[in-house]
């Protein structure tokens, strides 16, 4: 009896071979690029593509291996202007049947966060979506695009700049322009 895939690009655990490595290659038609786009809050999506392989890992786990790439259109951080950036990053995943997974309201964060539990099904698509998430950048800039400098104040009352707020760059210059005139002393 054969089951139906969760998604297009799922692979059934049961139908990799064993002795010999499941290549993949996936590369999103226009409509999912525009869906993976709006998921990810993007203003557009080129050239994605992941392959690799899924190999075993001994009797019972698998490691998924590949290589992402995509050209991501965002919104600069600073000035809204759109920032194009390419990602080109390997990605690895490695699924264990005999998983343990820590249920703690405080646990820490494992050592390998490339390790998951082995289910039925190994999608590369959704680990695509999901590295592509991870790697994009967080805070794009346009070429030049710079933060300036907010100056808030009541009325009549000088405000406070960056300098006034590092008083003792004040005092370095100080203690500069004292050992200036100490040197210039020495030579009576």
């Amino acid at each position: 009896m054969k089951q139906t895939p969760p998604t297009p690009t799922a692979l059934r655990v049961a139908s990799l071979a064993q002795n010999a490595d499941t290549p993949f290659h996936i590369r999103p038609a226009l409509e999912t690029l525009t869906r993976i786009a709006a998921e990810l809050n993007l203003s557009g999506l080129r050239k994605l593509s992941f392959e690799g392989t899924i190999t075993a890992q001994g009797a019972a786990d698998w490691l998924l291996t590949g290589t992402l790439g995509a050209t991501v259109i965002q919104p600069c951080a600073v000035t809204l202007d759109p920032v194009t950036t390419r990602i080109d990053v390997p990605v690895r995943r490695l699924f264990l049947r005999d998983f343990t997974e820590i249920d703690a309201p405080e646990a820490e964060m494992p050592e390998d966060d490339t390790v998951e539990p082995l289910t039925a099904w190994i999608d590369p698509g959704e680990i695509m979506i999901e590295a592509l998430a991870l790697h994009l950048p967080l805070y794009p800039r346009a070429p030049g695009a710079e933060l300036g400098s907010l100056v808030v104040t009541e009325p009549g009352v000088t405000p406070m700049r960056d300098e006034d707020a590092r008083p003792f760059a004040g005092l370095a210059a100080l203690k500069d322009q004292l050992a200036g005139k100490d040197d210039t002393s020495d030579t009576d």
